[in-house]
């Protein structure tokens, strides 16, 4: 049997989730749109007031619009699952641009041939990035595919449970087994990969299924990032410290980066110190936070919405 035969077999869905993304959309849903699969694409919107849902539809895209203060990560992804129904269900974001038609094809491929529960994108820097917006998707997706298992967590330690929802792809009665996504400040696709490598599971890494995806944050914006990482994963520190210490990897991230820049932007030096200075503060600060008030949570967070 061909991959694509294997492919057509399984029922597929596609969910987007959007807010003021009509600069977006087109080229978000037409790769997917353009599948030789033929997936259901759905879009659900948090009452953007631009012309997100109209350029949706007119796509071809099922459309579903929340109240804005209904948004989370982990919920508002579960009513999209639900709502597709689908034996395989891919979940992105609006500003992540797959390459061509044939990357869903691509990224499921482990999942129709049984080899993992889990499989993501290799994420390439938008046009235009410079080193210190494109190391990151380097280090996090690197040139060759490959699948974990919870056994493999001595060999990959915190990255193990590495997945992004940016594009990533699962089995659905997968998640049926975990519960599905839970409400979380944010890490949901991180949050359930765990879970199912800890139940047997397996997560692929798609190097040749691309989607370009990065951005470019300034210091406040990575402090608040930060600030939001180190919460969540404090608060689900029982499950994630089974995979290893984020601070090791932080160390050998941050030793990497400052190798390269030596070799091809000294200039930027200074900045990335600085920037990683503002990173491990507001990650540290989200780690002690877990029993703060709300107002000051609401405060130093990104997703300000969620408090």
């Amino acid at each position: 049997m061909s991959s694509m035969t294997a492919c057509k077999n399984e029922s597929v869905g596609v969910a987007v989730v959007t807010y003021q993304a009509e600069q977006h959309i087109e080229k978000c849903l037409t790769p997917w749109l353009r599948s030789p699969l033929k997936p259901r694409v759905l879009v659900v919107d948090s009452s953007s007031t631009d012309a997100t849902a109209e350029k949706a539809r007119a796509l071809g895209a099922e459309v579903v619009v929340i109240p804005k203060e209904e948004f989370n990560h982990g919920l508002t992804r579960e009513k999209a699952r639900c709502l597709l129904g689908t034996s395989i269900v891919v979940f992105l974001t609006q500003d992540a641009y797959a390459v061509d038609e044939g990357v869903l094809e691509r990224l499921i491929n482990p999942l129709v041939k049984k080899q993992a529960s889990v499989a993501y994108a290799r994420q390439l820097p938008r046009e235009g990035a410079n080193l210190l917006e494109a190391f990151p998707r380097e280090f996090n997706y690197p040139n060759d595919s490959h699948i974990r298992g919870w056994e493999d967590r001595e060999t990959f330690g915190t990255y193990t449970c590495f997945c992004s929802n940016s594009c990533a792809a699962y089995l659905n009665g997968a998640l049926d087994e975990v519960g599905g996504f839970a409400h979380v400040l944010l890490g949901e696709d991180t949050l359930s990969t765990a879970q199912l490598l800890k139940r047997g599971h397996r997560v692929a890494y798609v190097a040749e299924a691309h989607v370009k995806h990065s951005h470019r944050y300034g210091l406040s914006e990575e402090f608040r990032r930060h600030f939001d990482t180190g919460l969540y994963r404090k608060r689900h520190r029982q499950l994630l410290s089974e995979f290893g210490s984020d601070d090791r990897r932080g160390v050998v991230y941050t030793r990497k980066l400052l190798k390269r820049l030596g070799k091809e932007k000294p200039a930027l030096i200074p900045y990335a110190v600085l920037q990683t200075a503002v990173k491990w503060g507001g990650y540290r600060l989200g780690r002690l936070s877990v029993k703060s008030p709300s107002w000051f949570k609401k405060l130093c967070s990104s997703q300000r919405f969620y408090w």
